[in-house]
Protein backbone atom coordinates (compact mmCIF):
# COMPACT_ATOMS: atom_id res chain seq x y z
CA UNK A 1 0.00 0.00 0.00
CA UNK A 2 0.95 3.33 -0.64
CA UNK A 3 1.71 5.74 1.98
CA UNK A 4 -1.47 7.43 3.18
CA UNK A 5 0.22 10.82 4.44
CA UNK A 6 3.02 10.83 1.42
CA UNK A 7 -0.53 10.46 -1.26
CA UNK A 8 -2.28 13.21 0.49
CA UNK A 9 0.36 15.54 0.68
CA UNK A 10 1.72 14.99 -2.82
CA UNK A 11 -1.35 14.00 -5.09
CA UNK A 12 -0.17 15.01 -8.33
CA UNK A 13 3.33 13.17 -8.04
CA UNK A 14 1.50 10.25 -7.64
CA UNK A 15 -0.75 10.58 -9.83
CA UNK A 16 1.69 11.38 -12.66
CA UNK A 17 3.57 8.06 -11.22
CA UNK A 18 0.50 5.90 -11.85
CA UNK A 19 -0.54 7.31 -15.40
CA UNK A 20 3.05 5.84 -16.51
CA UNK A 21 0.86 2.53 -15.73
CA UNK A 22 -2.71 3.23 -17.48
CA UNK A 23 -4.83 6.32 -17.46
CA UNK A 24 -7.28 3.80 -15.23
CA UNK A 25 -4.33 3.65 -12.59
CA UNK A 26 -4.21 6.84 -12.26
CA UNK A 27 -8.15 7.35 -11.91
CA UNK A 28 -8.02 5.54 -8.79
CA UNK A 29 -6.91 8.72 -7.11
CA UNK A 30 -9.99 10.36 -8.15
CA UNK A 31 -11.73 9.41 -5.05
CA UNK A 32 -8.45 9.68 -2.76
CA UNK A 33 -8.18 12.84 -3.75
CA UNK A 34 -11.71 13.90 -2.36
CA UNK A 35 -10.87 12.31 0.92
CA UNK A 36 -6.77 13.48 1.13
CA UNK A 37 -8.83 17.18 0.56
CA UNK A 38 -10.85 16.73 3.44
CA UNK A 39 -8.07 15.40 5.14
CA UNK A 40 -5.95 18.02 5.11
CA UNK A 41 -8.73 20.80 5.49
CA UNK A 42 -9.50 18.48 9.10
CA UNK A 43 -5.58 18.71 9.84
CA UNK A 44 -5.63 22.51 9.32
CA UNK A 45 -8.99 23.00 12.09
CA UNK A 46 -7.46 20.41 14.34
CA UNK A 47 -4.02 22.26 14.15
CA UNK A 48 -5.58 26.02 14.53
CA UNK A 49 -8.26 24.59 17.98
CA UNK A 50 -4.47 22.73 19.02
CA UNK A 51 -2.84 25.96 18.91
CA UNK A 52 -6.14 28.01 20.45
CA UNK A 53 -6.32 25.62 23.26
CA UNK A 54 -2.71 25.74 23.97
CA UNK A 55 -3.03 29.69 24.55
CA UNK A 56 -6.11 29.26 26.69
CA UNK A 57 -3.96 26.92 28.38
CA UNK A 58 -1.27 29.30 29.16
CA UNK A 59 -4.22 32.65 30.00
CA UNK A 60 -5.83 29.80 32.33
CA UNK A 61 -2.73 29.95 34.26
CA UNK A 62 -1.60 33.39 34.56
CA UNK A 63 -5.03 33.95 36.18
CA UNK A 64 -4.94 31.80 38.59
CA UNK A 65 -4.06 34.05 41.35
CA UNK A 66 -5.30 37.15 40.05
CA UNK A 67 -8.90 36.81 38.54
CA UNK A 68 -11.06 33.57 39.64
CA UNK A 69 -13.90 34.79 37.38
CA UNK A 70 -12.01 35.24 34.62
CA UNK A 71 -10.13 32.13 35.71
CA UNK A 72 -14.10 29.74 35.52
CA UNK A 73 -14.50 32.01 32.11
CA UNK A 74 -11.13 30.78 30.76
CA UNK A 75 -11.63 27.04 31.98
CA UNK A 76 -14.88 26.38 30.66
CA UNK A 77 -13.54 28.27 27.34
CA UNK A 78 -10.55 25.27 27.36
CA UNK A 79 -12.79 22.47 28.49
CA UNK A 80 -14.53 23.29 24.89
CA UNK A 81 -11.77 24.01 23.08
CA UNK A 82 -10.42 20.36 23.93
CA UNK A 83 -13.57 19.03 23.15
CA UNK A 84 -13.05 20.32 19.70
CA UNK A 85 -9.55 18.88 19.21
CA UNK A 86 -10.97 15.80 20.66
CA UNK A 87 -14.15 15.45 18.34
CA UNK A 88 -11.38 16.43 15.48
CA UNK A 89 -9.17 13.90 16.09
CA UNK A 90 -11.68 11.32 16.14
CA UNK A 91 -12.67 12.42 12.85
CA UNK A 92 -9.10 12.85 11.45
CA UNK A 93 -8.23 8.89 12.42
CA UNK A 94 -11.60 8.15 10.36
CA UNK A 95 -10.41 9.98 7.67
CA UNK A 96 -7.02 8.35 7.44
CA UNK A 97 -8.76 4.89 7.91
CA UNK A 98 -10.86 5.61 4.71
CA UNK A 99 -8.04 7.05 3.03
CA UNK A 100 -6.06 3.56 3.79
CA UNK A 101 -9.19 1.69 2.64
CA UNK A 102 -9.43 3.29 -0.53
CA UNK A 103 -5.07 2.73 -1.05
CA UNK A 104 -6.02 -1.00 -0.68
CA UNK A 105 -6.73 -0.35 -4.14
CA UNK A 106 -4.59 1.88 -5.64
CA UNK A 107 -1.15 0.02 -7.83
CA UNK A 108 2.04 0.36 -6.89
CA UNK A 109 3.89 3.56 -8.36
CA UNK A 110 6.46 2.34 -10.76
CA UNK A 111 10.37 3.14 -9.94
CA UNK A 112 11.55 5.60 -12.10
CA UNK A 113 13.86 3.32 -13.69
CA UNK A 114 11.07 1.06 -15.34
CA UNK A 115 10.75 1.37 -18.96
CA UNK A 116 7.22 3.30 -19.81
CA UNK A 117 4.17 1.12 -21.77
CA UNK A 118 1.22 0.13 -22.52
CA UNK A 119 1.33 -3.77 -22.41
CA UNK A 120 3.59 -6.97 -22.80
CA UNK A 121 4.45 -5.86 -26.29
CA UNK A 122 6.48 -3.09 -24.87
CA UNK A 123 8.31 -5.14 -22.30
CA UNK A 124 12.22 -4.85 -23.50
CA UNK A 125 14.90 -7.60 -23.38
CA UNK A 126 17.16 -8.14 -21.47
CA UNK A 127 19.53 -10.72 -22.58
CA UNK A 128 19.27 -13.70 -23.56
CA UNK A 129 20.63 -17.05 -22.84
CA UNK A 130 22.16 -20.39 -24.62
CA UNK A 131 20.51 -21.39 -28.25
CA UNK A 132 17.41 -22.60 -28.60
CA UNK A 133 17.50 -26.74 -29.56
CA UNK A 134 17.50 -27.27 -33.08
CA UNK A 135 15.53 -30.67 -34.22
CA UNK A 136 15.15 -32.16 -37.32
CA UNK A 137 11.76 -33.34 -36.71
CA UNK A 138 8.71 -31.63 -36.08
CA UNK A 139 8.59 -31.04 -32.23
CA UNK A 140 5.28 -32.06 -30.13
CA UNK A 141 3.88 -30.03 -27.15
CA UNK A 142 4.63 -31.19 -23.56
CA UNK A 143 1.04 -32.81 -23.34
CA UNK A 144 1.42 -34.73 -26.31
CA UNK A 145 4.41 -35.95 -25.41
CA UNK A 146 3.18 -36.99 -21.93
CA UNK A 147 -0.02 -38.22 -22.77
CA UNK A 148 2.23 -40.41 -25.91
CA UNK A 149 4.31 -41.95 -22.99
CA UNK A 150 1.60 -42.50 -20.86
CA UNK A 151 2.96 -40.21 -18.00
CA UNK A 152 0.87 -37.54 -18.14
CA UNK A 153 -3.00 -38.13 -17.42
CA UNK A 154 -5.60 -35.35 -17.58
CA UNK A 155 -8.61 -37.39 -18.68
CA UNK A 156 -8.58 -38.77 -14.92
CA UNK A 157 -7.30 -36.14 -13.41
CA UNK A 158 -10.90 -34.25 -14.85
CA UNK A 159 -12.60 -37.18 -13.78
CA UNK A 160 -11.68 -36.62 -10.04
CA UNK A 161 -11.38 -32.83 -10.30
CA UNK A 162 -12.71 -31.46 -13.43
CA UNK A 163 -10.85 -28.85 -16.12
CA UNK A 164 -7.31 -28.04 -15.79
CA UNK A 165 -5.66 -30.68 -13.16
CA UNK A 166 -3.45 -32.90 -14.20
CA UNK A 167 -2.34 -36.56 -12.92
CA UNK A 168 1.68 -37.30 -13.11
CA UNK A 169 2.68 -41.01 -13.24
CA UNK A 170 5.56 -42.47 -13.30
CA UNK A 171 8.79 -41.04 -14.50
CA UNK A 172 6.65 -37.62 -14.86
CA UNK A 173 6.06 -37.79 -11.07
CA UNK A 174 9.94 -38.20 -10.15
CA UNK A 175 10.88 -35.84 -12.45
CA UNK A 176 8.85 -33.22 -11.01
CA UNK A 177 9.79 -34.47 -7.58
CA UNK A 178 13.25 -34.35 -9.21
CA UNK A 179 13.06 -30.44 -9.96
CA UNK A 180 12.00 -29.58 -6.97
CA UNK A 181 15.04 -31.08 -5.01
CA UNK A 182 16.96 -29.78 -7.34
CA UNK A 183 15.85 -26.10 -6.66
CA UNK A 184 16.09 -26.13 -3.13
CA UNK A 185 19.54 -27.71 -3.07
CA UNK A 186 20.47 -24.92 -5.52
CA UNK A 187 19.11 -21.99 -3.40
CA UNK A 188 20.07 -23.23 0.31
CA UNK A 189 23.40 -25.05 -0.55
CA UNK A 190 24.86 -22.45 -2.87
CA UNK A 191 22.52 -19.28 -2.51
CA UNK A 192 22.11 -19.22 1.08
CA UNK A 193 18.49 -19.02 1.33
CA UNK A 194 16.92 -20.78 4.29
CA UNK A 195 14.39 -23.45 3.42
CA UNK A 196 10.72 -22.87 5.14
CA UNK A 197 7.63 -25.13 4.76
CA UNK A 198 4.75 -22.89 5.50
CA UNK A 199 0.85 -23.70 6.00
CA UNK A 200 -1.35 -23.76 2.65
CA UNK A 201 -4.18 -21.73 3.91
CA UNK A 202 -3.97 -18.26 5.59
CA UNK A 203 -5.82 -16.01 7.07
CA UNK A 204 -7.13 -12.53 4.73
CA UNK A 205 -5.02 -10.82 6.61
CA UNK A 206 -1.85 -12.71 4.93
CA UNK A 207 -3.43 -11.98 1.94
CA UNK A 208 -4.40 -8.44 2.31
CA UNK A 209 -0.67 -8.04 3.11
CA UNK A 210 0.78 -9.38 -0.34
CA UNK A 211 -1.50 -7.46 -2.30
CA UNK A 212 -3.55 -10.15 -3.40
CA UNK A 213 -6.97 -9.02 -1.24
CA UNK A 214 -9.08 -6.91 -1.46
CA UNK A 215 -8.46 -6.74 -5.43
CA UNK A 216 -8.40 -10.11 -6.85
CA UNK A 217 -10.13 -12.47 -4.22
CA UNK A 218 -12.06 -13.65 -7.30
CA UNK A 219 -8.65 -15.20 -8.12
CA UNK A 220 -8.65 -17.34 -4.68
CA UNK A 221 -9.53 -20.31 -3.57
CA UNK A 222 -12.04 -19.54 -0.32
CA UNK A 223 -12.46 -22.34 2.35
CA UNK A 224 -14.41 -22.39 5.70
CA UNK A 225 -14.74 -25.22 8.19
CA UNK A 226 -18.14 -25.52 7.89
CA UNK A 227 -21.61 -24.19 6.50
CA UNK A 228 -22.14 -22.07 9.71
CA UNK A 229 -18.76 -20.42 9.97
CA UNK A 230 -18.25 -16.47 9.72
CA UNK A 231 -16.55 -15.32 6.98
CA UNK A 232 -14.01 -14.13 9.71
CA UNK A 233 -13.39 -17.98 10.14
CA UNK A 234 -12.25 -18.60 6.32
CA UNK A 235 -9.08 -19.37 5.47
CA UNK A 236 -7.71 -19.13 1.69
CA UNK A 237 -5.53 -22.25 0.09
CA UNK A 238 -2.23 -19.90 -0.83
CA UNK A 239 -2.08 -18.66 -4.93
CA UNK A 240 1.97 -18.98 -3.94
CA UNK A 241 4.51 -19.10 -1.49
CA UNK A 242 4.96 -15.75 -0.96
CA UNK A 243 2.27 -15.30 1.15
CA UNK A 244 2.64 -17.21 4.05
CA UNK A 245 6.45 -16.56 3.47
CA UNK A 246 6.35 -12.92 3.05
CA UNK A 247 3.80 -12.55 6.31
CA UNK A 248 6.05 -14.97 8.70
CA UNK A 249 7.26 -11.06 9.73
CA UNK A 250 4.12 -9.32 9.68
CA UNK A 251 3.80 -7.21 12.73
CA UNK A 252 7.28 -7.76 13.36
CA UNK A 253 10.38 -5.08 14.22
CA UNK A 254 13.80 -7.08 12.51
CA UNK A 255 17.04 -6.42 13.75
CA UNK A 256 19.25 -4.41 10.68
CA UNK A 257 21.74 -6.52 10.94
CA UNK A 258 20.21 -9.71 9.74
CA UNK A 259 19.21 -7.69 6.70
CA UNK A 260 18.84 -9.32 4.08
CA UNK A 261 16.94 -12.19 5.31
CA UNK A 262 16.36 -14.73 2.63
CA UNK A 263 13.99 -17.81 2.51
CA UNK A 264 12.87 -20.37 -0.31
CA UNK A 265 10.08 -22.32 -0.20
CA UNK A 266 8.21 -25.00 -1.36
CA UNK A 267 4.69 -25.13 -1.90
CA UNK A 268 1.61 -26.11 -3.84
CA UNK A 269 0.00 -23.27 -5.54
CA UNK A 270 -3.54 -22.71 -5.84
CA UNK A 271 -5.41 -20.48 -8.29
CA UNK A 272 -8.83 -19.96 -9.82
CA UNK A 273 -7.19 -18.24 -13.49
CA UNK A 274 -10.27 -16.85 -14.14
CA UNK A 275 -9.94 -15.07 -17.39
CA UNK A 276 -7.54 -17.46 -19.18
CA UNK A 277 -7.79 -18.74 -22.21
CA UNK A 278 -6.87 -20.34 -25.67
CA UNK A 279 -3.42 -22.56 -25.59
CA UNK A 280 -3.37 -21.82 -21.52
CA UNK A 281 -5.78 -24.47 -20.93
CA UNK A 282 -4.38 -27.12 -22.87
CA UNK A 283 -1.78 -29.69 -20.40
CA UNK A 284 0.52 -27.82 -17.64
CA UNK A 285 0.65 -24.32 -18.29
CA UNK A 286 -1.84 -22.62 -16.61
CA UNK A 287 -3.56 -25.40 -13.89
CA UNK A 288 -5.87 -24.66 -10.60
CA UNK A 289 -3.14 -26.47 -8.63
CA UNK A 290 0.48 -26.47 -9.45
CA UNK A 291 3.88 -26.49 -7.32
CA UNK A 292 6.60 -23.84 -7.05
CA UNK A 293 9.65 -22.82 -5.30
CA UNK A 294 9.64 -19.30 -4.43
CA UNK A 295 12.37 -17.43 -3.14
CA UNK A 296 11.99 -13.94 -1.13
CA UNK A 297 14.27 -11.62 0.54
CA UNK A 298 13.60 -8.54 3.08
CA UNK A 299 16.39 -5.68 2.54
CA UNK A 300 17.03 -2.21 3.81
CA UNK A 301 15.69 0.20 1.09
CA UNK A 302 18.53 1.66 -0.32
CA UNK A 303 19.81 -2.45 -1.13
CA UNK A 304 16.51 -2.70 -2.98
CA UNK A 305 17.56 -2.90 -6.17
CA UNK A 306 20.74 -4.63 -6.12
CA UNK A 307 19.12 -7.51 -3.90
CA UNK A 308 16.44 -7.50 -7.02
CA UNK A 309 19.37 -8.58 -9.43
CA UNK A 310 20.97 -10.98 -7.05
CA UNK A 311 17.45 -12.56 -6.78
CA UNK A 312 16.69 -13.05 -10.61
CA UNK A 313 20.85 -14.45 -11.38
CA UNK A 314 19.66 -16.91 -8.54
CA UNK A 315 16.40 -17.93 -10.72
CA UNK A 316 18.36 -17.92 -13.97
CA UNK A 317 20.82 -20.08 -12.35
CA UNK A 318 17.83 -22.84 -12.16
CA UNK A 319 17.60 -22.99 -15.59
CA UNK A 320 21.07 -22.20 -16.84
CA UNK A 321 21.96 -25.54 -14.60
CA UNK A 322 19.22 -27.31 -16.45
CA UNK A 323 21.11 -25.83 -19.56
CA UNK A 324 17.67 -24.53 -21.20
CA UNK A 325 16.94 -21.80 -23.48
CA UNK A 326 15.34 -18.59 -21.52
CA UNK A 327 15.53 -15.15 -22.19
CA UNK A 328 15.23 -12.23 -19.85
CA UNK A 329 12.73 -9.04 -20.41
CA UNK A 330 12.06 -6.07 -18.16
CA UNK A 331 8.37 -5.25 -18.12
CA UNK A 332 7.61 -1.99 -18.85
CA UNK A 333 5.05 0.52 -16.89
CA UNK A 334 2.01 -1.30 -18.44
CA UNK A 335 2.79 -4.36 -17.78
CA UNK A 336 3.93 -4.39 -14.09
CA UNK A 337 1.38 -6.53 -11.45
CA UNK A 338 -0.06 -4.47 -8.82
CA UNK A 339 1.89 -4.50 -6.21
CA UNK A 340 5.47 -4.46 -7.73
CA UNK A 341 8.03 -1.46 -8.25
CA UNK A 342 9.95 -3.20 -10.76
CA UNK A 343 9.81 -6.58 -12.35
CA UNK A 344 12.14 -8.92 -14.51
CA UNK A 345 9.95 -12.56 -16.46
CA UNK A 346 12.58 -15.18 -16.99
CA UNK A 347 11.01 -16.84 -20.20
CA UNK A 348 11.83 -20.02 -21.39
CA UNK A 349 11.76 -21.25 -25.04
CA UNK A 350 9.02 -23.64 -25.69
CA UNK A 351 9.84 -25.69 -29.26
CA UNK A 352 6.63 -26.66 -29.82
CA UNK A 353 5.27 -23.21 -29.31
CA UNK A 354 7.87 -21.56 -31.05
CA UNK A 355 7.33 -18.89 -28.35
CA UNK A 356 8.63 -18.09 -25.04
CA UNK A 357 6.77 -18.33 -21.74
CA UNK A 358 6.87 -17.07 -18.34
CA UNK A 359 8.84 -19.00 -15.97
CA UNK A 360 9.58 -16.84 -13.11
CA UNK A 361 8.80 -12.66 -12.49
CA UNK A 362 11.29 -11.17 -10.24
CA UNK A 363 9.48 -7.98 -8.39
CA UNK A 364 10.76 -5.95 -6.05
CA UNK A 365 7.78 -4.15 -4.36
CA UNK A 366 9.80 -1.44 -2.32
CA UNK A 367 7.65 -0.66 0.94
CA UNK A 368 4.19 -1.05 -0.77
CA UNK A 369 3.47 -4.59 1.03
CA UNK A 370 5.88 -4.13 4.47
CA UNK A 371 3.13 -1.23 4.88
CA UNK A 372 0.03 -3.63 4.31
CA UNK A 373 1.77 -6.59 6.86
CA UNK A 374 3.66 -3.48 9.10
CA UNK A 375 6.83 -5.29 8.48
CA UNK A 376 9.70 -3.21 10.06
CA UNK A 377 13.36 -2.88 11.05
CA UNK A 378 15.70 -0.51 13.09
CA UNK A 379 19.09 -0.16 11.38
CA UNK A 380 20.69 0.17 15.04
CA UNK A 381 19.66 -0.84 17.88
CA UNK A 382 18.06 2.24 19.14
CA UNK A 383 17.03 3.58 16.28
CA UNK A 384 13.65 4.57 14.72
CA UNK A 385 11.80 1.51 13.29
CA UNK A 386 11.17 1.50 9.58
CA UNK A 387 9.63 -0.50 6.76
CA UNK A 388 11.80 -2.85 4.94
CA UNK A 389 11.49 -3.67 1.53
CA UNK A 390 10.89 -7.28 0.21
CA UNK A 391 11.62 -8.72 -2.73
CA UNK A 392 9.83 -12.55 -4.50
CA UNK A 393 10.63 -14.46 -7.62
CA UNK A 394 9.52 -17.89 -8.45
CA UNK A 395 12.90 -20.15 -8.85
CA UNK A 396 10.74 -21.80 -10.11
CA UNK A 397 7.73 -22.67 -10.95
CA UNK A 398 7.89 -26.27 -11.37
CA UNK A 399 5.27 -27.57 -13.92
CA UNK A 400 6.66 -25.27 -16.33
CA UNK A 401 9.98 -26.17 -15.67
CA UNK A 402 8.44 -29.72 -16.20
CA UNK A 403 7.18 -28.60 -19.42
CA UNK A 404 10.53 -27.06 -20.86
CA UNK A 405 12.60 -30.18 -20.30
CA UNK A 406 10.00 -32.07 -22.08
CA UNK A 407 9.84 -30.10 -25.19
CA UNK A 408 13.44 -28.89 -25.34
CA UNK A 409 14.70 -32.33 -24.37
CA UNK A 410 12.56 -34.51 -26.34
CA UNK A 411 13.92 -37.19 -29.40
CA UNK A 412 12.76 -37.97 -32.78
CA UNK A 413 11.03 -41.44 -31.00
CA UNK A 414 8.98 -39.51 -28.72
CA UNK A 415 11.19 -40.17 -25.78
CA UNK A 416 12.98 -37.26 -23.52
CA UNK A 417 16.18 -36.78 -22.61
CA UNK A 418 16.72 -36.30 -18.66
CA UNK A 419 18.78 -33.26 -18.31
CA UNK A 420 22.32 -33.83 -16.51
CA UNK A 421 21.49 -31.99 -13.19
CA UNK A 422 18.58 -34.15 -12.72
CA UNK A 423 20.14 -37.56 -12.90
CA UNK A 424 21.46 -37.91 -9.37
CA UNK A 425 17.96 -37.14 -7.87
CA UNK A 426 16.58 -39.68 -11.12
CA UNK A 427 18.88 -42.84 -9.36
CA UNK A 428 21.01 -42.41 -12.76
CA UNK A 429 17.74 -42.57 -15.48
CA UNK A 430 18.94 -40.67 -18.81
CA UNK A 431 16.25 -41.02 -21.06
CA UNK A 432 12.04 -41.28 -20.80
CA UNK A 433 10.70 -43.53 -22.74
Amino acid sequence: MLDPRYVADHLDTVRQGLARRSAEAASNLDEVAQVAQERRKIVAETESKQAERNQASQEMAKLAKVDQTAFAAKREQLKELSNEVKALETRRAEIEAQLEQLLLVVPNVPHETVPSGKNEADNVVVHTWGDAPQFDFEPKAHDELGAALGILDFERAAKLSGARFSVLRGAAARLERALIQYMLDLHTEKHGYEEVIPPYMVKAEALIGTNQLPKFEADLFKTRRHESDEDSAALYLIPTAEVPVTNLHADEILDGAELPKAYCAFTPCFRSEAGSYGRDVRGLIRQHQFHKVELVRFVRPEESLQQLELLRTHAEAVLQGLNLHYRVVELCTGDLSFGAMKCFDIEVWLPAQQAYREISSCSVFGDFQARRAKIRYRSEPKAKPQLVHTINGSALAVGRTLVAVFEQYQNADGSITVPEALRPYMRGVERIG
